[in-house]
């Protein structure tokens, strides 16, 4: 298995479903290509804006984090 790339939080910023086709999101210091969610299109998930790290605003969602494995991890977020 390949060693995951790190991203950055202004390289998550601009996959928001706005600047960049992909759409992405972190949760626990992973992030997530969601751009396949009907739920994502546009990169809003409800009040949720894609291009962020949605850690603790996991606390508000009506799931858990087993949403999560539905989607590919496509690196590890670097603070």
């Amino acid at each position: 298995m390949d060693a995951l790339k790190e991203i950055t939080l202004t390289q998550l910023s601009l996959r928001n479903g706005q600047d960049k086709p992909e759409v992405w999101v972190a949760f626990k210091g992973q992030v997530y290509d969601v751009s396949s969610s009907r739920l994502w299109r546009d990169g809003k998930h409800y009040e949720h804006w894609a291009g962020q790290d949605l850690t603790d605003e996991l606390k508000d969602a009506p799931h858990t984090e087993e949403v999560f494995s539905k989607f590919k991890v496509v690196g590890i977020l670097k603070f």
